[in-house]
Order: structure tokens, then C-alpha cells, then sequence
């Protein structure tokens, strides 16, 4: 009986219903409401600990809650937009999460059924969509969707997608996309994510693309406080820690990378982790001892090239 009830769900907020959805029970539908609940709660639960995104976390608790609103209304035979687009834009700097975000979304939706397989994430770019020669674009296209088919398609710095007035394989793939956003909506998720002002230019190619992606997230360029934070969490996770005066020159380096970049703050800890090892490494190779705290500690010469 649950899994009938799921399915049910299901299909109406698909808005596609078919002899095969209406005859076919999904692995999905036999999973427990409690079950995918925790899932759901240990999405968001990761999402919150990542550092900094207040706005981005706000919106995608609101819509999960929207998602959650919908489901028991349903559940109560109340009216709902049939078939309302989930499809997201993330805008904004490189290097600020929207590829970690992309995929904790997709877990919390599939814990809410609005999307059969929440770890299925499909990253691509526009290399992955675009083909060298005129017909096989849109091929390219279709095959993401199909890999992407109950889950997420991530196109990560679509704002490439088209290069130029000129480019027709960039605009036969964008075509191609707005085309399968609707033929597809109630089986894939689409998340187009880049730079703002690029993904505004994207936008104005054609004008059935903004209608078609409902939830934009604005994502931020970390503050010095929160590239601090992402790089001592980086420390933690490799079991480093920092000596005295390290964290200083720690600080020094993420404010000469500059840019709010995350990626930055992960290069900066991998690179002086390399320059411990190089400075332990004639010990190492005379078979000397050395001390499991040297082994973890970085310097603040580890910090400086």
C-alpha cells in the first residue's frame, strides 16, 4: 500500500503519466518514508556544515520545504501546480560550492521523491554537450539527459555553452536543452551553473530560458574569515595541524590568493602539505625517526614558497 501511495505521488508530480508509469513500481516506491526523511535531514544537515552560503542554504531549505508542501497536499487530494519546474541556476564566482551544493540538493529531493535517484549527479560542461560537427550536438545533449534520467544534470560553467552570434553548435545545444527541459521535466533536474554576468548573456540568447529555471541561487565569494575556516577544515580532514606563527602566515597566503576562491584555500593547504614532506624528506630517506607530531605539524615557511 506505501508504495503504491508513492507512486502515486509520483507520477501526478511528474505530470507525465503513461501506460509504463502508471503499471510499474520503481525501487523507489518500496523505500520507507522514515528512511528518506533521515536522508533528507542528513542532506540538509551536510549542507549546513559548509562554510558560509547563508542565502544559497535559506533557498534551498525553502524549496525542499515547497517540495515537502506539495507532497502532503497531494496526499490530501488539495490542488498543486501539476508539473512545477525544479530546475536551478547557480550564478556566481568560481570556487564558492556550486558543485557541492548541486549534489546535496539532489539528495534532499530524492529523499522527498521529487527525483527517483538523489545520488545520481551528472556533471558535464559544455565540451560534453557541444560536438565538432553540425547534427551530433543535440545527440550529445540527449545522451546527458539519458544518463542523467531520475536524477541531476549539473552543466557546470554553462555560460560557455555559447560562445558567440557565431557559434550555431553552441546555440543547437542550447535549443536542444530547452527543448528536453520540458520533455523531460519530470525525470531530470537540470542546474545550470556559472558567472553572473555571463549566465545573464546566456540568458538573453534565448528568451524561453529564464521561464524554464524558476530557482536562482546567488552564491558568494567567501570572506577571508570563511576561506580561513575552509582551510583549517582542510587541515582537520588530513590530520594536519598548524605550529605556532603557522596560522598567521596560513592567513597571509589566503589573503595574497585573494578572490574568495575555495579553491584556492584547498591549493594553499596541499601545497605546503607538499612542503612538509619536502623538508621532512632527508630524514625520511635516512631511515631517521621522526616523531608523529612532526609528521602532522606545518611551519610557517610550509606557507611560503
Amino acid at each position: 500500500d506505501g508504495a503504491l501511495r508513492r507512486q502515486t505521488d509520483r507520477v501526478y508530480a511528474s505530470g507525465t503519466a503513461s501506460s509504463e508509469s502508471l503499471l510499474r513500481l520503481r525501487r523507489a516506491d518500496f523505500e520507507d518514508d522514515g528512511a528518506r526523511a533521515d536522508a533528507g535531514a542528513a542532506a540538509l544537515a551536510a549542507l549546513d556544515g559548509v562554510v558560509g552560503l547563508a542565502g544559497v542554504k535559506e533557498h534551498v531549505r525553502a524549496l525542499t520545504a515547497q517540495v515537502r508542501l506539495d507532497r502532503e497536499r497531494r496526499r490530501h487530494g488539495m490542488p498543486v501546480e501539476r508539473g512545477a519546474s525544479l530546475h536551478c541556476v547557480f550564478r556566481g564566482p568560481p570556487g564558492t560550492g556550486k558543485t557541492t551544493v548541486a549534489r546535496l540538493l539532489a539528495r534532499a529531493l530524492g529523499a522527498l521523491g521529487a527525483v527517483r535517484a538523489g545520488d545520481r549527479v551528472v556533471e558535464c560542461d559544455r565540451g560534453a554537450l557541444v560536438a565538432p560537427y553540425m547534427g551530433q550536438t543535440a545527440l550529445k545533449v540527449r545522451e546527458a539527459f539519458d544518463r542523467a534520467s531520475g536524477g541531476v544534470l549539473f552543466v557546470d560553467e554553462a555560460h560557455a555553452l555559447v560562445e558567440s552570434d557565431k557559434d550555431a553548435f553552441g546555440r543547437e545545444a542550447l535549443d536542444t536543452l530547452v527543448k528536453l527541459l520540458e520533455d523531460r521535466r519530470g525525470d531530470v533536474v537540470v542546474v545550470l551553473a556559472g558567472y553572473s554576468a555571463e549566465m545573464a548573456a546566456l540568458f538573453r540568447r534565448n528568451p524561453g530560458l529564464a521561464s524554464r529555471f524558476p530557482h536562482v541561487f546567488d552564491f558568494e565569494a567567501y570572506t577571508a574569515a570563511e576561506l580561513g575556516a575552509i582551510a583549517r577544515g582542510l587541515l582537520a580532514a588530513r590530520d594536519l595541524e598548524l605550529a605556532p606563527g603557522a596560522g598567521a602566515a596560513l592567513d597571509e597566503a589566503l589573503a595574497a590568493a585573494g578572490g574568495g576562491n575555495g579553491r584556492a584555500a584547498r591549493n594553499i593547504v596541499e601545497a605546503a602539505a607538499r612542503r612538509m614532506a619536502r623538508r621532512l624528506d632527508g630524514r625520511l630517506r635516512d631511515r631517521r625517526t621522526v616523531p608523529p607530531d612532526e609528521l602532522r605539524r606545518l611551519l610557517a615557511a610550509d606557507f611560503h614558497p
